[in-house]
């Protein structure tokens, strides 16, 4: 296991960061890296982009109140700072997770990403993060994810029935639970069963009565 630099502070705390957390500190890693030129955020600019409806994971609702106490939450475990701007009244919020962690760009993103959308695979992970930093190819965008998983900040899930590629997963709200298979993908369900063999008898039935027709025309060309 490579020896990584000690975090800061934040590091005595758990790793078990709450959805609203989550959300509060994805969102402004993404505005960070895609949009630095309306970075760091208003408190008001911030709701927006949490509940943004577009690559976002849930889709949420916050109001500025949620939004607030995130923020303080964070800023005891040293995730997020407060900024007064000079000329503004209105105070700013940025984030500092690439400073507790000693991220790089690229991870940053992945981690980013990863708390905006939730599980996903590696080629989704590449072409989502474009905008906030490119990755030369799916093998590269493998390797930094292998990065954060050698510091248990990420995860690869299970391949899952029904899915051809695992998906990655994020450990900033602690470890998942990946034990349990979701019944609806472990096994088909009975009334499905039931249902495609009704379509397959009825078929069948269609194919008998084609051919019942078409054994006069059969004898007519013989």
């Amino acid at each position: 296991m490579p020896h990584f630099p000690p975090l800061c502070d934040a590091q005595s705390v758990p790793l078990e960061l709450a959805p609203e957390e989550l959300r509060v500190l994805g969102s402004l890693i993404e505005k960070d890296l895609s949009t630095p030129e309306y970075y760091p955020l208003s408190l008001n600019a911030l709701v927006n982009a949490c509940n943004q409806k577009s690559n976002r994971d849930p889709v949420v609702a916050y109001n500025e109140e949620t939004v607030r106490v995130s923020l303080d939450s964070l800023r005891e475990r040293g995730y997020v700072a407060f900024v007064h701007e000079s000329g503004s009244r209105v105070e700013k919020y940025r984030h500092k997770l690439g400073e507790a962690f000693n991220f790089t760009r690229g991870e940053l993103a992945l981690s980013g990403v990863l708390m905006l959308r939730g599980p996903q695979t590696s080629a989704e992970l590449r072409e989502r993060t474009q905008r906030m930093h490119s990755f030369d190819d799916l093998e590269t965008t493998t390797h930094f994810l292998e990065k954060l998983a050698e510091r248990e900040l990420a995860v690869l899930l299970p391949r899952q029935p029904g899915h051809k590629e695992p998906r990655w997963m994020h450990l900033f709200a602690g470890v998942p639970d990946t034990s349990a298979e979701p019944a609806a993908l472990a096994s088909p369900r009975p009334d499905r069963i039931a249902a495609l063999e009704e379509e397959v008898a009825a078929l069948r039935g269609e194919v008998e009565e084609l051919k019942k027709q078409l054994e006069p025309l059969r004898s007519l060309l013989s």
